[in-house]
């Protein structure tokens, strides 16, 4: 392939786009901005999407990389300064307002083997039900011999933005039993599973049952190692220091919507996060990026 192409297709209910270059392809979603999956040619794929996804409006899809925002997760466990913003009552929806919410796509623009790809939700125009301020949100995404995605977020109000956000991305493994994540070692997480009690990472994640842990003070740079398709996923972020690691096992899997009560195996969530005490408050005028980078070697 000489050049990069970019498609968009309707996928039941949901307009898509789906990006082809000489080494991947990339399917996105207009509806929350939402990276759908992500495969290298010759390899298995990076993102994991539930073979049971739905491409409903109004429903976020299974899998991908969902944008989290004003808040992330449970609006109650969130710090009071980002419950504070929302005005709509004490019915919140999980994982914020912007999910099931149709962005605008900017623009699509080629670099030679890259593609580029820019979406944008800006609330003075498009209201968020119980949160009335003033924010452009933008995810730009970049497909060359990585993924790069970079969440953008400008307060056009006249008093401080407090939220929580991620990107909450959906990794491909070959059995979660086999996996491990590299990087976090010494890091305090809290363990949600048993009455959020604080607690201090030894060594490399390893997995042998339902796993929800918030880890704080984060570094840039963290792997996923995979023996089983002999490889790792190396992520590097910027513009975060929490990350939120999760994989439902076998009881919980079977409780999700749009998930096969096997697929807990297949999957784990590493997600880019500004949460807890690493929450996000903006001034009046003031922009933060937060950004995520995606590349896959041999183990």
């Amino acid at each position: 392939m000489s050049s990069p192409q970019v498609e968009r297709t309707e996928l039941d209910e949901l307009t898509c786009w789906r990006v082809r270059t000489a080494e991947a392809e990339l399917l996105i979603a207009q509806q929350g901005a939402q990276v759908l999956s992500y495969q290298r040619d010759g390899e298995q794929p990076l993102i994991w999407l539930s073979e049971q996804a739905a491409y409903r409006q109004g429903q976020a899809v299974r899998g991908g990389v969902p944008v989290c925002w004003p808040w992330f997760g449970d609006l109650r466990r969130n710090p009071p300064e980002v419950q504070g913003m929302h005005q709509g009552g004490p019915i919140c929806p999980a994982h914020g307002l912007v999910r099931e919410s149709d962005w605008e796509l900017l623009n699509i623009d080629s670099d030679g083997p890259a593609v580029h790809l820019a979406f944008v939700l800006d609330t003075r125009a498009q209201p968020l039900p119980g949160w009335p301020h003033a924010a452009e949100l933008r995810l730009d995404i970049r497909l060359d011999e990585r993924l790069q995605l970079n969440l953008a977020t400008a307060n056009h109000g006249d008093a401080p933005l407090a939220l929580s956000q991620a990107l909450h991305s959906y990794f491909a493994v070959s059995d979660i039993r086999q996996a491990q994540v590299e990087g976090l070692d010494g890091c305090r997480y809290i363990e949600t599973l048993e009455d959020w009690q604080l607690r201090k990472q030894n060594g490399n994640i390893a997995f042998s049952g339902e796993t929800d842990r918030i880890y704080l003070g984060t570094p840039d740079r963290m792997s996923i190692l995979d023996p089983g398709w002999g490889r790792r996923i190396d992520l590097e972020v910027s513009g975060s220091k929490s990350a939120v690691v999760w994989n439902p096992w076998i009881d919980k899997a079977k409780r999700l919507s749009q998930f096969a009560d096997d697929a807990w195996q297949r999957m784990l969530c590493i997600e880019t996060a500004r949460v807890m005490d690493d929450f996000l408050v903006l001034k009046p005028g003031e922009n933060h990026s937060m950004s995520l980078s995606i590349a896959s070697h041999s183990l």
